[in-house]
């Protein structure tokens, strides 16, 4: 059976999630519609799907690329997931017992990745929690929507640099889950609101730079240059002839050639 377009859009998200993919790769249809045995079709379909949703882009000439995200884009990002998932714990109530099963599962898996070698699945899990506790609190359209978000956060971790600790996000993690295991959402909620802005702080921003600094610097007056702002007229009473004079001291003789032909020269 063929791979269908929402097949490949999840493979890519995922890999993106797990840190597979970096900001700017590019996606060739050609190679990835051999990579799946599939047609161009098929994988235009699935890239366009990306498109809509934020995750690649795409250029006349060049082709589909990963999303490299602007200073302005994370910060919407982070500003979307913390609205989005504090008002998800906020409005869920009670979680039930199921689900709590569920995501102290997925905490244990997390845990054992933070032990493992594999960076990629480490990375996958712990954005995934964020995906799996919208599941678990019985909302997949908002899922659905944070998978999306998660991997953009995941891309702009990856473009800026974050030092954020893996094992600082899972033990964030349990404490949300101990929170809503008790029942008690203000501090679930808190706590979730606190988690995503540590993780937006770690993020290394480069400092906005002057456009113009370069020409600035290309276009400073040199040391020692003539003052512009010097009137023409005194300009053309210090002539050749009198700044020879002067240089050759009070004995020279305005009618020496030498003194002239040097100030000249």
């Amino acid at each position: 059976m063929s791979i269908s377009a929402p097949e490949i859009s999840a493979r890519i998200v995922e890999a993106v999630m797990a840190q597979k993919l970096a900001p700017g790769a590019r996606l060739g249809e050609q190679q990835l519609a051999m990579l799946f045995d599939c047609s161009r079709t098929i994988v235009r379909e699935a890239l366009t799907r990306l498109a809509a949703r934020g995750i690649v882009t795409v250029s006349a000439r060049r082709g589909w690329f990963v999303i490299e995200p602007s200073q302005d884009e994370a910060r919407e990002a982070f500003e979307a997931r913390r609205v989005i998932e504090s008002g998800l714990i906020r409005s869920a109530g009670a979680i039930g017992r199921d689900a709590l099963r569920a995501l102290k599962a997925h905490l244990k898996r997390e845990k054992a990745a933070l032990k493992d070698s594999d960076i990629g699945n480490r990375s996958y899990l712990l954005g995934d929690f964020h995906v799996c506790l919208a599941e678990c609190l019985g909302n997949s359209l908002l899922a659905d929507t944070l998978r999306d978000f998660t991997a953009r956060t995941t891309l702009i971790a990856m473009l800026y640099q974050s030092s954020h600790d893996a094992a600082q996000s899972c033990e964030d993690h349990v404490r949300i889950v101990a929170a809503l295991e008790r029942g008690d959402t203000a501090a679930a909620e808190a706590l979730m609101s606190e988690h995503i802005g540590t993780v937006q702080s770690a993020l290394r921003v480069p400092t906005p730079t002057d456009p113009l600094a370069r020409l600035r610097d290309a276009l400073a007056p040199m040391q020692g240059a003539a003052d512009p702002t010097r009137s023409e007229a005194q300009l053309l009473r210090t002539t050749p002839a009198r700044r020879g004079r002067k240089a050759a001291g009070p004995e020279a003789s305005p009618d020496d050639s030498s003194t002239y032909l040097g100030a000249l020269l």
